[in-house]
């Protein structure tokens, strides 16, 4: 029954996985539109100074002379992003087309074959899990906003920045070494980075419990410091960032840091790409953009996604535990 269920949706559900891999690919040239060619702000171009790293880099001996601009900054992190995404897309062992035909013939695939497939089904329930907070308080009415930036080009700029700096502090930072700590049984420094990499891959993590109890706590402080730390924000992105933290803290431990960097760059670069060239191209605002049909369609998208995402993982969960108990 469950194996039915399982194929009936394989179809449907590897059209829509396709479908927004295709988005998030083009997103990457619309993101350079965005930045190098859009009129989101006529006051500041991709020419902005970026007067903080250079003065971080003349602190580290980093010559003086280098002169950057927020277009520089985009580039290497634009590149950085493409090639997260190339790994994603090729490994570590069978390549993205390759799992969407294993699901449509057989109804199933191997988390270890492709990265991209999971960080697509994550995504779209950490989108489902995200729309469900929303309206639950603002049914309260509790807001769940941003609060304004001074400025569209570096708001974005700082979306496309965030889930590098982010995922290393709360991912790899304070995720991975007490996961490492709890779950190694021998020191290496080339292990360690390994682990870091990817934890389930690399320790012996037979019982989940306290690495589930170290991804809970630390999504909880992810969603604190939104609040605390972040600029724009309003008190109600607390719950909405704490669910997102713990998902991609999920994410990572299960599938690893690459995975999880990509899901938190769709969370941010991949979505605001389209609301400001949306913006762009009717000449409104961002949270006018996020009201257009166009971009409504892709969150209809997402949440249709999640939610088969979610029926496929609860059907899973009741089979795995059914063979557990038939072999008892």
């Amino acid at each position: 029954m469950e194996n039915k269920i399982i194929q009936s949706l394989g179809i449907p559900f590897t059209a829509l996985i396709s479908i927004i891999f295709l988005l998030m690919l083009i997103s990457f040239p619309i993101g350079a539109y965005v930045i190098f060619n859009s009129g989101i702000n006529d006051d500041i171009t991709y020419e902005y100074p970026m007067d903080n790293l250079e003065s971080i880099l003349d602190e580290i001996g980093i010559g003086s002379s280098m002169k950057f601009e927020l277009g520089d900054g985009f580039i290497i992190l634009w590149s950085i992003y493409l090639i997260l995404f190339t790994i994603a897309i090729l490994g570590p062992k069978k390549h993205f087309i390759q799992v969407l035909q294993s699901i449509v013939s057989h109804g199933k695939y191997e988390i270890k074959d492709n990265y991209m497939f999971p960080i697509i089904k994550w995504f779209s329930i950490l989108v489902l899990a995200s729309t469900i907070i929303i309206f639950a308080q603002e049914f309260f009415g509790i807001s769940t906003e941003q609060l304004g930036t001074s400025n569209d080009l570096i708001q974005f700029f700082d979306l496309t920045l965030a889930p590098l700096v982010e995922e290393f502090l709360f991912r790899g930072i304070l995720i991975g070494i007490p996961i490492f700590l709890l779950y190694s049984n021998r020191f290496s420094f080339k292990f360690f980075i390994k682990s870091l990499w990817r934890p389930w891959q690399n320790l012996e993590i037979v019982e989940k419990r306290k690495g589930l109890f170290v991804i809970v706590i630390v999504g909880i402080v992810f969603g604190a410091s939104h609040i605390i730390f972040s600029e724009g924000w309003s008190a109600g992105k607390f719950a909405q960032a704490s669910i997102g933290g713990i998902i991609i803290g999920w994410v990572y431990f299960r599938y690893g840091f690459a995975p999880a960097i990509i899901i938190h760059w769709a969370t941010n670069y991949f979505i605001f790409s389209y609301g400001y060239l949306v913006a762009d191209l009717n000449h409104f605002t961002i949270q006018n953009a996020f009201t257009h049909p166009f971009v409504s369609m892709i969150e209809i998208l997402l949440i249709t996604t999640g939610i088969i995402s979610m029926v496929i993982l609860v059907v899973n969960y009741i089979t795995e535990k059914r063979c557990i108990m038939e072999k008892k």
